[in-house]
């Protein structure tokens, strides 16, 4: 199976939104294995937009490990196909 999330999303237009303590804000604009893949690698990483009180509103993009984002951050949107892949919801 292909990644479904392998091109580069916009930041208005994410696959999923995590928020996090103190206004921190990841937005996946690209993973590079597919999720089942992902759970099995401690450094999967993801392509995200993020910004934090630090960077003053503006996005900083980079990658960064999954686990971080899920052990921070708190899902707060996504897109259909993202809620179908994580979370089998159909």
């Amino acid at each position: 199976m292909p990644n479904p999330f392998r091109k580069t999303a916009s930041v208005d237009e994410p696959y999923a939104i995590f928020k996090g303590f103190g206004d921190f804000e990841w937005r996946v604009l690209k993973t590079y294995k597919v999720p089942t893949s992902e759970a099995k690698d401690p450094y999967a990483r993801w392509f995200v937009a993020a910004r934090s009180p630090a960077t003053f509103g503006s996005w900083e993009f980079g990658d960064t490990y999954r686990n971080e984002i899920l052990r921070y951050g708190q899902l707060s949107s996504c897109t259909e196909d993202w809620n179908r892949a994580y979370h089998g919801d159909h």
